[in-house]
C-alpha cells in the first residue's frame, strides 16, 4: 500500500565502524549514541528540550531497552518517550520508518532515530537448562524461523550463489571495489569521531590476487561447474557502529526555526522466504518503487548494505542497475554490518551523497527472511 506523506529530515549523522575488537571495542550503545545526538542538535540549533521520542535498532543488546539507555545518557529529558526495534538487521531503517509514524500519529514532532550496534560489548548468550543437572547451553545466534526453515546465513548466501550462477570472481571482484570506493571516501560532517577514530577502520588496499587467495568459507558450484563458493574477502564482518538522523513535523520546524535538509517519501518492510534472506532487500526496493511510481533509474543515489558480494550482485540484476550505480563510496563489504545500525548506515551514506532535488535509496536484508527500504529526497537549493 502506497504512503503520501512525506516527513522533513532536520538531520543525519554516523560514527565510524570498526571490526568486533577493534577501534570501538570500549564502547556501549550510548557511547556510541551520545555524540550523535550533541551533533544532530548542535548543527539544528535545537535544544534537548525539544525531542519527544527516541526510536533506536538494536539485535544484540539483549537486556533492558537501549534506546531508553541511549535518550537518557545523552542528556534528553527524562519524559522522552523510548523505543527499542529488534528487526535484526533491517532495525536501523525500520526504526526510521517507525518514526516517521509517531510524527503521522501526532504522538511526537521531533524525533531521533537510527540504530546503534555495540557488537563488541553485546552480552554473552545461552539458554537455560530445561532440567536439573543440565548445564546452560551457549549459543551464536538465536533461532530466525521455525526449523526446518531456519537456515544459516552463510549457506543460505552459497545456495543464492549458485542458484543465479554469481561466481567466486565476480564476488570477489566486487569485494575489491567495495573497498576501493572505501578508501577513496572522504568522510564529510556526517561522520562524528568516537573514541578517538574518526573514519571506517576496515577499508583496505585488496588486489585479485590476494583475494583469490583467501579461503573459501562455503564451497559451492553452479549449474554449469562455476565455482561459486563464498570467500571470506566476500562478507562483511561483525562491527561496531551507530547512525541517527533527526526527524520533525512541519510544524516543529516553524515552531523552532529548523531548516530540513532532506524529506522521508517512503519505505516498505517487508517479509520474504528465511530461506533466501538476502533478496528481501531488492524485494523490498522494488515494493517500494512500485509504491511510489518509480523505475530504479529514476533514483540517483542508491544503497544496499551488502552483507555478501553474492547479494550485490544479485540486487543490481534484479533492479536493471550497473554495479556503478550502488554504493560509490563502498558499502558494508568495506565497512562492516554492526547488525541493527547497518541500514541506518547506508541510508546516512545515502543522505550524504545527495544533490538538492536528487532521490536516494536505501535498502537491507535481515535475518529470518525481512527486507526493508526507504526513499529520501534532498530539498531543492
Amino acid at each position: 500500500m502506497a504512503v503520501n506523506l512525506s516527513w522533513p529530515i532536520v538531520g543525519w549523522a554516523r560514527t565510524p565502524v570498526a571490526p568486533v575488537g577493534g577501534a570501538l571495542a570500549q564502547c556501549t550503545v550510548p557511547d556510541l549514541t551520545t555524540p550523535l545526538v550533541a551533533h544532530l542538535l548542535r548543527r539544528a540549533g535545537l535544544p534537548a528540550e525539544a525531542v519527544d521520542a527516541v526510536v533506536l535498532g538494536n539485535a544484540l543488546g539483549a537486556n533492558g531497552n537501549p534506546a531508553r539507555l541511549a535518550a537518557l545518557a545523552a542528556g534528553l529529558p527524562d519524559r522522552v518517550a523510548a523505543w527499542t526495534v529488534d528487526s535484526q538487521c533491517c532495525a536501523g531503517l525500520d526504526a526510521i520508518t517507525h518514526a516517521c509514524g509517531l510524527l503521522a500519529l501526532g504522538q511526537a514532532e521531533v524525533v531521533i532515530a537510527g540504530g546503534a550496534e555495540a557488537w563488541s560489548r553485546a552480552p554473552l548468550r545461552s539458554h537455560r537448562p530445561r532440567h536439573a543437572g543440565e548445564p546452560p547451553q551457549a549459543y551464536e545466534r538465536p533461532a530466525f524461523a521455525p526449523a526446518p526453515r531456519d537456515r544459516d546465513m552463510l549457506d543460505a548466501a552459497a545456495a543464492i550463489a549458485c542458484q543465479h550462477t554469481l561466481t567466486r570472481a565476480a564476488q570477489d571482484a566486487w569485494a575489491i571495489t567495495s573497498h576501493a570506493r572505501a578508501l577513496a571516501y572522504v568522510p564529510g560532517d556526517e561522520v562524528v569521531p568516537v573514541a578517538g577514530w574518526g573514519r571506517d577502520a576496515y577499508p583496505r588496499a585488496l588486489t585479485l590476487a590476494r583475494a583469490v587467495r583467501m579461503p573459501a568459507v562455503r564451497p559451492g558450484t553452479g549449474a554449469q561447474g562455476d565455482d561459486c563458493s563464498l570467500s571470506t574477502v566476500a562478507i562483511s564482518p561483525k562491527a561496531d557502529g551507530a547512525a541517527l538522523l533527526l526527524l520533525a513535523s512541519p510544524a516543529a520546524c516553524q515552531r523552532w526555526g529548523l531548516r530540513p535538509r532532506a524529506q522521508w517519501q517512503g519505505a516498505a518492510s517487508l517479509g520474504a522466504a528465511p530461506e533466501a534472506p538476502m533478496l528481501a532487500a531488492q524485494q523490498a526496493a522494488q515494493q517500494l518503487l512500485q509504491n511510489q511510481g518509480l523505475a530504479a533509474a529514476d533514483v540517483e543515489v542508491v544503497e544496499l548494505h551488502d552483507a555478501f558480494a553474492a547479494q550485490a550482485l544479485a540486487f543490481v540484476a534484479a533492479l536493471g542497475l550497473p554495479l556503478e550505480a550502488i554504493n560509490r563510496q563502498g558499502g558494508g563489504l568495506a565497512r562492516g554490518h554492526p547488525i541493527g545500525a547497518s541500514g541506518a548506515i547506508a541510508l546516512v551514506q545515502a543522505l550524504a551523497q545527495l544533490q538538492p532535488g536528487q532521490r536516494a535509496l536505501a535498502a537491507i536484508a535481515g535475518a529470518g527472511g525481512l527486507g526493508s527500504a526507504i526513499l529520501v529526497r534532498a530539498f531543492t537549493a
